[in-house]
């Protein structure tokens, strides 16, 4: 007489397939105790592994692949009238004029004017050159504002090695 196992059943059945079973159980620990003493190992077998490359794929692969989609939007969003930009064609151009989801760019000493999606432009190099020169300034300012307050660490002046040259 064949019973029908439930998927349940049939799951766990499989599993425990997995763990090695020996016949012959030594120092009197049944097979069943062996069975059971394994079966926690799946977990540090099977699952951990698993879960350890989704965490590296998350580090590795999709987080920065969010913050590139991030710094991309960015830039889509802060294109100005006049700005030199890139699209993902390789057309260089400056803006002339925007709207909802569409630029209109300049290229050429022809003054060809082509329309382009927003989502096109992969780099406005106009807004990179300002952000170099945010930064820039405020290391300026940082660094005169700690020379001011004297907490600068003077150099001692270095002193010549002599080479080989100089003692002959």
């Amino acid at each position: 007489m064949k019973k029908k196992l439930s998927g349940f059943t049939a799951s766990l059945l499989s599993l425990l397939s997995l763990v090695p079973v020996t016949a012959f159980a030594e120092d009197g620990q049944s097979s069943a105790n062996i069975q059971t003493a394994t079966g926690g190992s799946v977990f540090w077998t099977l699952i951990f592994p698993l879960i350890i490359m989704f965490v590296l794929l998350y580090f590795v692969a999709i987080k920065p692949q969010k913050k590139r989609e991030q710094e991309l939007k960015d830039i889509q969003d802060s294109m100005q009238v006049g700005d030199e930009v890139v699209t993902g064609g390789g057309i260089v151009g400056i803006i002339v004029s925007i709207s909802e989801d569409t630029a209109v760019i300049e290229t050429g000493g022809g003054k060809t004017k082509i329309r382009v999606k927003k989502w096109a432009i992969n780099e406005n190099i106009t807004s990179a050159e300002r952000i170099k020169a945010e930064k820039a300034s405020a290391d300026k300012k940082k660094a005169s504002a700690i020379a001011s307050a004297g907490l600068a660490e003077k150099s001692e002046p270095t002193k010549k090695k002599k080479s080989k040259k100089d003692g002959e």
